[in-house]
């Protein structure tokens, strides 16, 4: 290091260790793409580190102890016209929605106007009864023992987001609805992500370790705002590794039968109407909570 940096690695005011990097200088630094985002993968059901597209660090422990400290707010959408193969390079998807319902503008070949009315949303395009565009959901997550780390990115495939699964071995959206019941934001869980190995494709489950103290929410709050959580919730995988488009001619819309596409078989969900005389669920102590839970 040159003599006229060794003044930064000397005593700094105080107020400097509380600071990051602001914007200004994160645009002058420029960068190699990836737009700042680190996102663990679950490719080939082992934990994997990515950063620009690189894979920087893996584990091949069955479970990893996470927090969420944001999501995106609707389940979104991919489409690619050519088949997924294992151990391929990260592609741009041809359309893709971020709310599932009209395809992304920067999407290079929509497949049609709305989401409802696409002929690779109807069952039978992809492979058996499947649907060629498959569901994703795109999560914000801290390292349990390291809460004021890195913020990653983690999408989840259909077969992790939806279902009913058994105790200790939640899918997603019902481990939410287990927790959002007992007046408990997720924020404020310890998550454990473990590898369903009864699944042919990597599949995880959820359940809860404990919930976090005061001071340990508050990290999460104040990451979960952060530029990191924004754009992990919002990129795409290939937009997150810096995968660049090449410009080609919009794909014609089908008008009959659609192309067959090869997608994992996981059907969309059904909406269950509530029993009008159900009474809301009573809050529990937290403790016995985690104790019922943590039974499987």
């Amino acid at each position: 290091m040159s003599n006229e940096l060794t003044m930064l690695d000397n005593a700094l005011p105080s107020y400097l260790k509380e600071l990051e990097l602001d914007d200004a200088t994160k645009a002058l630094m420029g960068g190699g793409g990836g737009g700042g985002v680190k996102r663990i993968s679950i490719k080939g059901g082992v934990w994997r580190m990515m950063v620009n597209g690189k894979e920087i660090a893996k584990n091949e422990e069955r479970s990893m102890n996470v927090v969420i400290a944001a999501a995106a707010p609707k389940v979104s959408r991919t489409f690619y016209l050519k088949q997924y193969s294992e151990g391929g390079d990260v592609a741009a998807p041809d359309c893709w929605s971020a709310d599932g319902e009209v395809p992304d503008a920067k999407a290079q070949n929509p497949q049609a106007k709305r989401c409802v009315d696409c002929p690779q949303n109807v069952k039978g395009s992809g492979q058996g009864d499947s649907r060629a565009c498959r569901y994703s959901q795109r999560l914000a997550v801290l390292l349990a023992n390291d809460l004021k780390g890195d913020v990653f990115q983690l999408t989840l495939p259909a077969a992790s987001i939806f279902g009913e699964g058994a105790p200790g071995k939640w899918p997603l959206q019902t481990y939410a609805k287990m927790i959002g019941s007992k007046g408990i934001p997720i924020t404020a869980v310890v998550t454990e992500m473990r590898f369903d190995t009864d699944s042919a494709t990597p599949k995880l489950t959820f359940k809860p370790v404990r919930v976090l103290e005061s001071a340990e929410h508050h990290v999460v709050i104040e990451q979960g705002k952060s530029e990191a959580a924004k754009k992990a919730i919002t990129m795409t995988v290939a937009e997150a590794d810096g995968v660049k488009t090449k410009p080609e001619a919009a794909l014609p819309a089908p008008t009959e039968a659609p192309q067959k596409v090869v997608a994992e078989v996981v059907e969309e969900p059904t909406k269950r109407t509530a029993k009008k005389d159900e009474a809301p669920a009573e809050k529990k102590d937290l403790s016995k909570i985690l104790a019922e839970w943590d039974d499987a």
